[in-house]
């Protein structure tokens, strides 16, 4: 995070704080889904110019729509134990940024949450990724949010995806949702806790770590 000293800030850092909160004004006056969304848009996202780390899930839940908080719910505990992160360390929005594939809560069919409203990431995601140039590691969790940004790189199935981790490395490292319903998918597949949990934590350690060496010093 930058200094608070004021004096530090140049009129052209100035601006671009300005230009970005522009931005996020009006991500979150987004209605461009509503007539489809069972209650009226509240786009839940966490972003700023200084992330290293975005965090890409695929749409908020109805107790994250209630809180307006991201992963506040038992699917961002595990996801925060996978990061070995506390919650304070999980919501620094100076270097981490949580930006899900859609926005807003989309509602829910056959007990289940629907998928992203299909408008949403295409709509956001380009402006938001271009006003966060720092954005080292993007973690993609879940196939929603792999589809979108691998398109036809994915592999046949999630574990497919997500066991080729490799061919997406250095920018992007695909995850499976850590919702407590996919218990039987991490029962089923032991590598990811034993391989793929330590090599998330190496890597989003050192991306975090060099944003906290390199920004004080430099902070183009």
């Amino acid at each position: 995070m930058r200094s608070s000293n004021s004096s530090s800030t140049t009129p052209a850092e100035s601006g671009a704080a300005e230009t970005f909160d522009a931005l996020l004004a009006r991500v979150r006056a987004c209605t461009v889904c509503a007539a489809h969304l069972p209650y009226p848009p509240r786009p839940i996202l966490r972003a700023s110019p200084t992330a290293r780390l975005l965090i890409v899930g695929q749409a908020p839940g109805r107790r994250v729509h209630e809180t307006g908080i991201p992963w506040n719910d038992p699917s961002g505990d595990l996801l925060r134990q996978w990061l070995e992160m506390t919650r304070e360390q999980f919501y620094d929005v100076s270097r981490i940024a949580i930006v899900p594939t859609g926005l807003c809560y989309p509602g829910t069919a056959n007990g289940g949450d629907l998928p992203p409203r299909p408008e949403c990431a295409p709509l956001w995601h380009p402006a938001l990724r271009a006003a966060m140039p720092r954005i080292r590691l993007t973690l993609l969790v879940g196939a929603h949010a792999q589809a979108y940004y691998l398109g036809k790189r994915r592999g046949r199935t999630l574990a497919d995806t997500v066991g080729a981790w490799r061919d997406f490395a250095p920018d992007l490292l695909p995850l499976p949702h850590p919702s407590p319903r996919n218990r039987l998918w991490f029962k089923r597949h032991p590598w990811f806790e034993a391989e793929v949990i330590p090599m998330l934590r190496e890597r989003v350690g050192a991306v975090l770590a060099a944003g906290d060496n390199g920004g004080a010093r430099n902070p183009s």
